[in-house]
């Protein structure tokens, strides 16, 4: 298993939410999935929220959260994913606390709210129980893109009121893992920072899921590429805040 990402040190000038996070799987983790997902004969066309739409998204996608013969891979990449966002919350706090007046207790026994000094001084694994809480994983999506062909040239973002239980609106931030490069272009692009992320095997791509960071998947040239991809979802309302 590959050492937990380190945040990247926070400029004026570098300050777009969109963090990349070398290494998270090992380049043996990534050909290994690479070579089962090919092999898989349950990938579907990709869908976009309206559906099939081929000229919106080109891809062959295999959803392997719920089934069992794909579980040690979702945990694999969950935990990956965990200590990323781990980082991420440490450069941007406010991810976690500007949504919910969290408290946590304090040496004195007593609860405290949550500030981004005392996150800033809390560890590992005192957090994690706290983002556990407020944050849980989605639903992961195995995607592979064609070479010459394949891509998500529409300009989308992660939010959409589509489903009755608002589940696309619970996403907070989006995440991608790149399982492989060796292509040119497919690039993540996002729209209004100008800025595209070029994929680097297995490098973790995490940034805010609104239409602030309206993105689209570009056309790889020259070999197919593969990637994991969901999202941090908060927790329901009734977990967070009880039935009543």
């Amino acid at each position: 298993m590959s050492s937990p990402p380190a945040a990247r040190a926070l400029t004026a000038q570098d300050n777009d939410f969109i963090e990349v996070y070398p290494d998270v799987l090992t380049p043996a983790q990534c050909a290994s999935l690479v070579e089962r997902f090919s092999a898989s004969g349950d990938t579907v066309p990709g869908r976009v929220g309206g559906g099939v739409m081929p000229d919106l998204k080109d891809s062959r996608d295999l959803t392997i959260s719920g089934r069992e013969e794909w579980r040690d891979v979702e945990t694999t990449l969950n935990l990956a994913v965990f200590r990323g966002v781990i980082a991420y919350l440490r450069r941007y706090p406010h991810t976690l606390i500007a949504p919910l007046m969290l408290e946590t207790p304090g040496d004195d026994g007593k609860s405290h709210r949550l500030t981004p000094e005392r996150m800033a001084v809390m560890d590992d694994e005192d957090l994690a129980p706290v983002i556990r809480t407020v944050l849980r994983p989605g639903s992961i999506n195995l995607q592979r893109y064609s070479a010459n062909r394949g891509g998500y040239p529409y300009w989308h973002c992660e939010l959409y009121p589509r489903d009755p239980r608002a589940e696309t609106l619970h996403r907070h931030l989006l995440w991608t893992i790149y399982l492989n490069d060796g292509f040119e272009e497919g690039e993540t692009e996002f729209l209004y920072q100008q800025r595209k992320i070029v994929p680097r095997t297995g490098s973790l791509l995490i940034a805010p899921a609104a239409f602030t960071h309206t993105h689209r998947g570009n056309r790889p040239k020259g070999d197919d590429k593969f990637i994991a991809t969901s999202w941090v979802l908060f927790q329901r309302a009734e977990q967070l805040f009880g039935a009543g």
